[in-house]
């Protein structure tokens, strides 16, 4: 009779024998991650896959937080898992419980270049305000990469076709390898003493591994702390490196690297003969700006001089004598005018005149003007005046006699 089991009891005796299998208790397994999933728990579930097969894996919060994983996972990195393959019973599935995780080969390079540059930003060796600026015409360029290769003659002829009288000084590079480094801080070094102008640090295009010379910490502390302006010209433009961020200027190949740190001596020559002719042509715009100007002021200080004044005062006092003489002829005219018409008005309240009506003028002794009875006494002195003399009368007697209700 066979013999029957349950679900549970089988896979209880399979997880038993991955339990006693010395190899799945500590090992590590290499691939590539996919259907990665960060759970809510902390947990992380993923699988390791290869061009064979598949296995499912998961790495729990505890031994995340213990440092298991430094790195943020993403899909389709080359990953290497350690820890270990057990059962998991209520699914019947095995599983690796990873308990480390790194990245594989260019992952781990790539890991170290994100420490490194982290590292060196937070060290402000990245930051705009420490980078030179590149002049704008140097008579000296110097190079630091490989005698041979494309890099180097790309930048020779751009340099060369830029400006014919260009001075290359080349620090022959070892740009690869374990040598690589050393190598090129020593030509940095060497050009820096040389007081060259310009200094290209690269070399041609490669994998990351082929440019890791270019990530060294001690070549970013070289272009760091290097008194001449460095541009950065590794690889092509979709390398990026960590000398590309500390140096002065990255350049996305070695042949734009030359085109910026090499002017173009035509174009320079031309520069300097269109500028000629704008000067002189602004120079002489601005004499003949200033003659204009001379002349107007020459014909101020003309109109402004003392004598000009002292003739334009003159004039004017004689315009205001003129004036004040028409205005005082016009006001005595006037005055003459209203004095005859007071002349007549005052003839006509004359005594004189009214006595060549045939009138006189009679005064008591004091002179007043005797003009009732009553201002006068008998035998009282009396003067009378007429037209061609005075006569000398006294009261004998007064008659009342009114002739008339009013004074004349």
């Amino acid at each position: 009779m066979r013999s029957e089991y349950t679900v549970t009891q089988v896979n209880s005796y399979i997880k038993n024998m991955f339990t006693q299998d010395f190899l799945l208790k500590s090992l590590t397994i290499k691939g590539e991650v996919s259907n990665l999933k960060y759970h809510s728990s902390g947990h992380i579930y993923f699988t390791l896959k290869d061009a064979g097969g598949a296995i499912s894996c998961v790495m729990f919060r505890g031994d995340r937080d213990r440092g298991g994983l430094k790195f943020q996972m993403k899909e389709g990195q080359q990953v290497k898992a350690s820890g270990t393959v057990d059962v998991y019973e209520r699914d019947g599935k095995y599983q690796l419980y990873a308990r480390q995780i790194e990245l594989d080969g260019a992952g781990a390079l790539y890991e170290k270049f994100e420490e490194l540059k982290q590292k060196l930003l937070e060290q402000g060796m990245f930051a705009e305000e420490y980078k030179q600026p590149i002049p704008s015409y140097i008579r000296t360029l110097g190079i630091v990469t490989a005698p041979t290769g494309a890099a180097v003659r790309d930048i020779i002829n751009v340099a060369t076709r830029r400006n014919p009288h260009i001075q290359i000084i080349l620090y022959p590079a070892i740009v690869q390898g374990e040598k690589a480094s050393e190598s090129i801080v020593r030509g940095i070094e060497t050009l820096s003493r040389k007081q060259v102008d310009v200094i290209i640090v690269g070399r041609g295009g490669g994998s990351i591994e082929d440019l890791w010379a270019f990530n060294e910490e001690i070549v970013a502390q070289a272009i760091f702390d290097c008194p001449i302006p460095i541009i950065s010209a590794v690889g092509h433009e979709t390398d990026t490196t960590i000398a590309d961020y500390v140096s002065d200027r990255r350049a996305p190949t070695p042949s734009a690297a030359a085109e910026i740190a090499v002017f173009e001596y035509n174009r320079f020559v031309q520069d300097i003969e269109d500028y000629s002719f704008t000067l002189h042509r602004s120079m002489e715009n601005k004499l003949n700006s200033k003659k204009l100007l001379m002349d107007r002021y020459k014909e101020s200080l003309r109109l402004l001089s003392p004598q000009g004044k002292i003739r334009d005062k003159l004039l004017r006092l004689d315009g205001f004598a003129d004036t004040l003489q028409s205005l005082m002829d016009r006001k005595l005219t006037d005055y003459r005018h209203r004095l005859n018409i007071d002349i007549e008005k005052l003839k006509g309240l004359s005594p004189l005149d009214r006595l060549k009506g045939g009138y006189s003028y009679v005064a008591g002794e004091d002179g007043s003007n005797v003009r009732s009875i009553k201002d006068i006494h008998k035998d009282d002195k009396l003067s009378i005046y007429v037209t061609d003399g005075t006569i000398k009368a006294k009261v004998i007697e007064t008659e009342e006699n009114a002739y008339g209700s009013q004074e004349d």
